[in-house]
Order: structure tokens, then C-alpha cells, then sequence
């Protein structure tokens, strides 16, 4: 079996969520004897060394189309779907003006072409161009031999978004047992802190973070590099910042246990989250978490987390206040450790790679 992982081309150089879901998949696999070279969609391919192809991303089937073309391979899709409806409608100005006009598959077609002028990313077939966003995703979807979503919750937001239909596995979004140990050494230097990881954005929702928790009792880190397409918001993030908020630079994972092993609460307040990978990791290794509800995270995280309104600075201060007096209900670990592990997702993952092979 010889497996062909395929993502954005900018997955290595502007690290995400998708990163390491795709390194700690085929680092897994991997280990099971699985031969799994991964690809960015803009490299040539020999497929005929293959047996199938995993494409991770479905919000980019300008990535997909072409490689389905050339190949001929049966394919699967991770899909990784995350929707901007929140945080678009919020946007003012020519980009709010064009979500109105055109809606979220709109703004994601001008998007790609705005990549391809800015970027120099590819379009891997120029039937994107003549499909258009939103009939490209659902030829994707509907050629694929299996979807493998991280949830139940994102298969039917594709469902009710796409009217589609297609078989699938759930595959979790998971932590490394081997770095996230709680044998290891806390980072004195965040004792007690509220802290944030992840990309600074405004679908993260930092700002309103920031000043729901400016000149607080709080010791607060933000922890993370700003998107290359929100340094004006990024800008402003530090602009409004009070004392009590520090800003770090992006750490490797780690670097992270230690802090998450040091730090109370770990709040993540997103217009949206497909599962809110920073948040397992952090519940794994000691802190109360706060989400949102917006998107998947309540399929994963149900009652063990504190759950705040993405546009209410209100509400996230409380939540924040809340889950900073809660003791840690140590009981999580065992709920994370028997759903939410990089050998669970690889197992499912095998399961669906032997099911697509062997009905071809």
C-alpha cells in the first residue's frame, strides 16, 4: 500500500491546524508500515507509483481538480472544512460588500484568483475557473471514493451546505501522547496564566480576547504569528493591548506543553473552529478551556469545557472568570485519551485506505 497525501502549497511555509494533521497522520501510518510520501499540490507528480490518493483541505478544490485529472487514482478527502460565514458578515467595506453580493462560495473563488495574481499559487485545472467554488467542491465530494471528516458535526455542515451525500469515516483531530507527557517540566514563567495559541486573525478573535481581558487581573499570553493577510489586525491587537497582555512568537509543540502544563485557562473565543486542536492539547496537559460553540467543538469537548460568545466581550470575560475558579476535572484526560489520539486517527484512516483499495 502506497498512499499519496496531497495539501495547500503554502502548508509547510504558512504552518496550520492541516500541517499537523497531515505530519502526525503519516507519521502514524508510517509506523504501521504504511508507505505514505506527502506532496504539496503544486509539485509535479509520477502517480503511478501510488494506490490512492488522500487530499487534505476541501475549501481549496482548485488544489484537487487537477490532480484527480492527471492521476486517475481513487481518491479520499480530509476535509478540514471550516465556513468564514461569521466572521465575513462582520467584515465592512468592499469585502463585506462582495460576501452580500456574492456569498461565502464567492468569496472563496475570488480568493483563488486573488492567490493566483498575488501568490503565484496554481490552479491545478483551469475547470475551476468555468466550474466556479461551489460546483468544483461538489464534483470533489462526489468522485471521492470516502470523506473523513474530523466529526459527525462537519459532514453534515457539508451536507446541509452542499446537499450532498457520500460515505465517510470519522477521523478525530488528536494529540501526541510522546509530546504532550505529563511528565514533563512546566514553564514558571506562564504560572497560573491565561493563555491563547493559535494564529492571530480575525477568525481567532484575539482582539475581542484582548479586550475582554485589557487591565485584568490576568496574566495573559497570546501566543502566535499574525496571517500574512491580517497584519493590519494584528497591528491593531497590540495597538489596544493592555500591560497584562504579552504577545509571543509562533513556539513549537514542545515548547507549548510546558506552558500548557504551567497555565490555569486556555481560551480560544473563534467565529468558527472545526475542532480547536490548541484547546485538546491544552485540556490533555492541565488547563481549563473556553471555547466557543461555533463550528464542531461542542461534539468534542460536550461538558468539560466553559463555552463564551465569540462577539460578546462580556460573556468572554465571564467565561474566562469561570473557568480560571473551576478546579481541573482530571477525568478529560481519560475522555481525550480514549477518543482523541494520533493512533486512533490512524487507525481509522487505515480502515478507510484498506476499504477504498480493496473495492478497486
Amino acid at each position: 500500500m502506497y498512499i499519496l497525501m496531497i495539501s495547500r502549497a503554502t502548508l509547510f511555509s504558512l504552518p496550520g491546524g492541516d500541517t499537523m494533521q497531515i505530519n502526525k497522520t503519516a507519521e502514524y501510518l508510517r509506523d504501521k508500515g504504511v508507505l505514505i510520501d506527502i506532496k504539496l499540490a503544486n509539485d509535479t507528480i509520477d502517480y503511478s507509483r501510488y494506490d490512492l490518493i488522500h487530499f487534505f483541505n476541501i475549501i481549496r478544490p482548485s488544489d484537487i481538480l487537477g490532480h484527480i485529472k492527471k492521476s486517475k487514482l481513487p481518491y479520499i478527502v480530509s476535509p478540514i472544512y471550516v465556513e468564514f460565514d461569521n466572521i465575513e458578515k462582520l467584515n465592512g467595506g468592499l469585502r463585506g460588500l462582495l460576501y452580500k453580493v456574492f456569498g461565502s462560495d464567492g468569496i472563496e473563488y475570488i480568493k483563488t484568483l486573488a492567490r493566483l495574481y498575488k501568490n503565484a499559487e496554481q490552479i491545478s485545472d483551469w475547470r475551476y475557473l468555468i466550474l466556479g467554488h461551489k460546483n468544483s467542491l461538489k464534483y470533489v465530494i462526489k468522485n471521492s471514493k470516502l470523506l473523513l471528516p474530523n466529526s459527525h458535526s462537519e459532514m453534515n455542515r457539508l451536507i446541509n451546505k452542499y446537499h450532498v451525500t457520500k460515505d465517510y469515516i470519522v477521523v478525530p483531530n488528536a494529540i501526541d501522547k510522546k509530546v504532550f507527557n505529563l511528565s514533563i517540566v512546566a514553564n514558571p514563567d506562564y504560572l497560573d496564566a491565561v493563555i491563547t495559541v493559535g494564529q492571530i486573525t480575525p477568525r481567532k478573535n484575539q482582539l475581542n480576547i484582548i479586550r475582554a481581558l485589557n487591565q485584568s487581573s490576568f496574566n495573559v499570553f497570546i501566543i502566535g504569528k499574525p496571517s500574512r493577510n491580517a497584519l493590519d489586525y494584528y497591528k491593531q491587537c497590540k495597538k489596544e493591548a493592555s500591560n497584562n497582555i504579552h504577545f509571543i512568537d509562533y513556539l513549537e509543540h514542545e515548547e507549548l506543553a510546558k506552558i500548557y502544563k504551567a497555565a490555569k485557562v486556555h481560551i480560544l473565543a473563534s467565529w468558527f473552529e472545526t475542532t480547536g486542536l490548541v484547546s485538546i492539547e491544552a485540556a490533555i496537559m492541565g488547563c481549563n478551556i473556553v471555547i466557543t460553540d461555533e463550528g464542531d467543538q461542542k461534539e468534542y469537548f460536550k461538558e468539560y469545557a466553559t463555552y463564551c460568545e465569540a462577539g460578546s466581550i462580556p460573556s468572554i470575560r465571564k467565561a474566562v472568570e469561570i473557568a480560571y475558579k473551576r478546579e481541573y476535572d482530571t477525568s478529560i484526560r481519560n475522555y481525550i485519551f480514549s477518543n482523541y489520539t494520533w493512533e486512533i486517527a490512524a487507525d481509522k484512516t487505515l480502515e478507510a485506505y484498506k476499504k477504498v483499495i480493496k473495492c478497486n
